[in-house]
């Protein structure tokens, strides 16, 4: 008796990309260059007993498939893991380029990510009206990253971790939920097959679980895609594999903007109009990208300009991370030792690669007109991340440019008091406006007390004046220079950057002498000055309006829907990869279900979470289904842990974890 097809073998693709771009056929084993082509044919290699970890059913709709359709399929996970070939599919590697810390580094391209093909969607299948839920050209198309070796591998075996891998799936979908533009995930299978991998690179390596994530998007087409026909680089002196072929350029470049941007295809009859006109689009949507990731406190963690999107899409999740204490000049990446990709710097970083784009345009692109396009980029910016701070204040009826004034107080509170960012903003809905003074007082004292919880401890911020100390060079030159060389010193000490260091300098020196008792009577203070300024501008929301109270409740409507009371902090995702390496994928799933609802508190938000290094049960089974772990069994705290909830301050283990 046959058996019937399954959704998943009843996707309809239609892999455009493959047939309208260059694609090298060659199926020669091994890395190597690839010159004049977009794509390479690929041949994914299989994993070995592919099991689910955890699907995401808002990103499978997409593809209009459900959770069932997709794990009641006996060869599922092999589907979407590219252990087997989904019937209709075209497994092929991307070719880009990049400039990775500011230099150009030549062919790049998809090392560990096979792309599949692109699904067709029937009209009204994506069932959303929101903008980062549909795609223009009724086309998802989808990935499995770490599905083995392409042409673009270089010295790596094409494969990925269960612990970046957990990473990746849960980012994509809880920046997703966030409201913010994203490449979604589908699923996250894991397998019996290991690698080794130094994670410190200590040299001590050890065996890891590949897995595989389905990433879905309209395209994963990147800044880095264009830089393929790069010429000589003066400095590192590589160049693209493409490079003089402005015929393979300008076909991308129309392909791009035909697919992707239709409405600026049928805006301009003229190509140039028309190619400044797409760059000018590009430049605002990474502008207004970058403002929401600063509103939630996200550092990419790899800005180079092949983990750029072409559409304006977080792309590429590495070593990022969701700040807690708020600092200016937090950096997510291990590795990023001299602070390029800091939390302060992303906008600058965003400008600059924009740049290199333009560059990599060549003579589609007139160069004063994408000089002047990239002058409006922090205008843009600026202006979009004053509007999404505005509401994340509740600052919905008039904007006042002393708002600005209030913002950048706001940050430097937190920044001296070591104030828990996510939790500082979720706190805000609770001040209210001015009622009567002693009543003002009390409401003033009760938030400031919930605050004062979210700031740093003593020991917590010497801790990280010390350790930038002892990170900084720039830090210990200063002080080296003040004390050899005075009058030098003296001539700079009023520069910006140096000013900066000395005000370091001067905070640690502060901090080893107060005492704890000392320390939280400042932070008091610098809170209640603030809410007190926050407090009056708010009154001015409610000048002349029949009915205050109304005013009120949509303020804290709107402040509870931008300021999200859960994020994916680092702590939370390494409970849920240690638990999961132990073969419980549970703390995955919950997790999942969180985040996707990061703006609600809900029980499943209190619901206490095991810190690091705590034992655990084994799951009865390794796939979702037959994974039932019951409650009186599932964890069991160690003596020296306790119960987190996902929306708590992080604990103080959390400092040590490190993401490279």
């Amino acid at each position: 008796m046959a058996q019937s097809v399954t959704p998943l073998q009843r996707l309809k693709f239609n892999n455009v990309a493959l047939k309208k771009l260059p694609l090298d056929s060659s199926l020669e084993p091994g890395s190597r260059t690839v010159t004049g082509a977009c794509f390479s044919r690929v041949q994914p290699q299989p994993l070995l007993k592919p099991t689910f970890v955890a699907v995401s059913e808002p990103a499978l709709a997409l593809l209009g498939l459900n959770t069932d359709d997709v794990l009641r399929d006996r060869h599922g996970a092999e589907y979407l893991s590219g252990s087997r070939v989904i019937p209709g599919s075209e497994p092929a590697a991307h070719c880009y380029c990049g400039h990775q810390f500011g230099h150009f580094a030549g062919q790049l391209g998809d090392g560990a990510v096979c792309y599949l093909g692109e699904v067709e969607v029937e009209a009204g299948a994506e069932q959303s009206s929101n903008p980062i839920s549909t795609s223009p050209c009724g086309r998802w198309e989808i990935q499995v990253k770490g599905a083995g070796l392409t042409p673009y591998s270089r010295q790596s075996d094409g494969r990925k971790v269960l612990r970046s891998s957990i990473r990746e799936f849960l980012c994509s979908e809880a920046m997703f939920a966030l409201g913010i533009p994203t490449t979604r995930a589908g699923s996250l299978v894991t397998s019996d097959l290991y690698v080794q991998r130094d994670v410190f690179y200590s040299g001590n390596p050890r065996p890891e679980r590949c897995s595989v994530v389905l990433r879905i998007a309209p395209t994963f087409i990147r800044f880095g895609s264009f830089e393929i026909f790069h010429p000589v680089d003066d400095f590192t002196g590589r160049h693209g594999p493409s490079v003089g072929r402005t015929d393979i350029r300008a076909q991308l470049l129309d392909y791009v903007i035909e697919t992707f941007y239709p409405e600026i295809q049928r805006r301009h009859l003229d190509r140039q109009e028309r190619n400044a006109s797409f760059f000018r689009e590009v430049t605002m949507r990474t502008a207004k990208l970058v403002a929401l990731w600063q509103s939630v406190g996200f550092c990419h963690g790899v800005l180079n300009t092949d983990n750029m999107s072409i559409l304006g899409l977080t792309i590429d999740y590495g070593p990022f991370a969701f700040m807690d204490r708020f600092d200016p000049e937090f950096v997510s990446n291990a590795s990023d030792k001299k602070g390029r990709y800091s939390y302060e710097a992303q906008p600058y970083v965003c400008r600059w690669n924009l740049a290199r784009l333009a560059e990599a345009l060549g003579a589609e692109l007139q160069s004063a007109k994408a000089g002047a396009i990239l002058d409006e980029f922090m205008t843009i910016y600026q202006d979009c991340y004053l509007a999404i701070m505005r509401r994340k204040l509740g600052l919905l009826r008039q904007q006042e440019p002393e708002d600005v004034q209030l913002v950048a107080d706001l940050l430097k509170t937190m920044h001296i008091t070591g104030a828990d960012f996510t939790n500082t903003f979720r706190l805000l809905s609770a001040v209210s406006c001015p009622a009567g003074e002693q009543k003002d007082r009390d409401r003033t004292d009760s938030v400031v007390e919930l605050i004062m919880e979210q700031c740093a401890s003593l020991e917590e911020l010497k801790h990280v004046a010390r350790k930038t100390r002892q990170e900084n060079c720039e830090l210990e030159m200063i002080l080296s220079m003040a004390e050899t060389n005075p009058g030098m010193f003296n001539m700079v000490a009023n520069q910006p950057e140096v000013a900066k260091q000395l005000e370091k300098i001067g905070r640690l020196k502060e901090l080893l002498v107060i005492s704890e008792v000392e320390l939280k009577i400042k932070q008091r203070d610098h809170w209640q000055r603030w809410v007190k300024q926050y407090r009056r501008r708010l009154a001015h929301e409610c000048d002349k309006v029949s009915d205050p109270a109304a005013v009120e409740k949509e303020r804290v409507r709107s402040m509870n829907a931008t300021n999200p009371a859960v994020v994916l902090r680092n702590y939370i995702a390494q409970n849920a990869i240690e638990a999961a390496e132990r073969g419980d994928f549970s703390e995955v799933q919950q997790l999942l279900k969180v985040l996707e609802n990061p703006y609600s508190v809900s029980p499943d938000l209190e619901r206490p979470v095991w810190s690091a290094g705590s034992e655990s049960d084994q799951a009865d089974g390794n796939s979702i289904k037959g994974q039932e772990v019951k409650e009186n069994t599932k964890r069991k705290a160690a003596a020296d842990t306790h119960q987190i909830p996902y929306n708590s301050k992080p604990p103080a283990w959390a400092r040590t974890i490190c993401v490279t």
